[in-house]
């Protein structure tokens, strides 16, 4: 029984990235295939895990979005995929969710692969981000304080993927000497990511279709990857949720409440204001679905050009305001 089975599960990107890396690592000079659950065929996949490579001595076998396995047929063939696979071949099975088919947890469990090899990578909390920040800018020789800490996890998603990218931008134009304040981040990081999801979302949530539009086509010109884009979004969608949910409970003055959500520079708290003028839960609820749909379709073979796509996304963000002005 081969033990190279793995199931990554969670919303944290960069430590997932990392153990997959650490998989490929143990098989240098597999012959690789990324499939996606959902849009490939399940024969395909199955055939791929089975077959015997021409060209290689092993294969890395990698299934993202495992959690829209849910077909009982499918389900019986990647169970088998798991019980009968050689030696020479691994399996990875990647999903943002927590958890997977039933059918397909118990088919890892029933079998005698290390527990280890499934893990779950959950966002980080408050304080381990807060510590990230800080051993970063200290591995490159700056000190930073609790202002600028905070302001950077205002404006970056809450990945330890994002983080790096960003923080890796951001030290090229921060002075070596001198007191680092928080307004040079922020100033910074606007300046180095030009147009991004944020100032994209800046856009939603002050209702202008025209400049989200413009932001849109600029992001997409500079290769920025729909995906990343989407995923920007959901980030600021749930963000805006948990305002929406401070609002409820008459907090949303509340500094304290508010850093705790990650929102104190004057930027943020203006536009989740300005977003929950337009948007309510049920609003932001459908916002979130509609980004997951539209991210399964932009997988698609059979999509329309990535930038038709994309517009008809926002124009449907728009549609979903609770003002419902378009």
């Amino acid at each position: 029984m081969s033990k190279n089975v793995y199931i990554f599960l969670g919303p944290e990107l960069g430590k997932k990235q990392d153990a997959v890396k650490a998989v490929k690592e143990k098989f240098k000079n597999a012959e690789e295939h990324i499939f996606y659950a959902g849009e490939d065929s399940v024969s395909e996949i199955a055939n791929t895990i089975q077959n015997i490579s021409l060209f290689a001595d092993s294969r890395l076998v990698i299934i993202k979005s495992a959690e829209l396995i849910k077909k009982k047929d499918e389900i019986e063939i990647f169970a088998a995929s798991i019980r009968e696979i050689d030696n020479n071949t691994a399996l990875i099975f990647l999903s943002d969710e927590t958890k997977l088919a039933v059918g397909l947890e118990n088919a890892f469990q029933q079998t005698d692969i290390p527990g280890n090899n499934r893990q779950i990578f959950y966002e980080m909390f408050e304080r381990e981000k807060n510590e990230w920040v800080k051993q970063f800018f200290k591995r490159e020789g700056y000190e930073i304080d609790k202002a600028c800490i905070d302001t950077i996890l205002e404006l970056i998603e809450n990945n330890t993927d994002a983080l790096k990218r960003e923080c890796s931008r951001l030290i090229c134009f921060l002075p070596k000497t001198g007191k680092i304040t928080a307004e040079q981040i922020e100033k910074w990081l606007s300046h180095n990511r030009e147009e991004s999801a944020f100032t994209l979302f800046s856009r939603i949530a002050y209702g202008d279709l025209s400049k989200a539009l413009e932001s849109l086509a600029v992001m997409l010109a500079a290769k920025q990857s729909a995906q990343s884009i989407l995923a920007g979004l959901t980030w600021c969608f749930r963000k805006l949720n948990d305002y929406l949910l401070l609002q409820e409970t008459g907090n949303v003055n509340n500094n304290f409440e508010l850093k705790k959500i990650g929102l104190s520079s004057p930027k943020a708290k203006d536009d989740y204001s300005a977003a929950a003028q337009r948007y309510n839960i049920e609003s932001v609820e459908a916002c979130l679905s509609l980004t997951a749909d539209y991210d399964i379709l932009l997988r698609s073979p059979a999509a329309p050009m990535e930038t038709i796509l994309m517009d008809r996304y926002i124009i449907a963000v728009f549609h979903q305001s609770a003002a419902n002005k378009y």
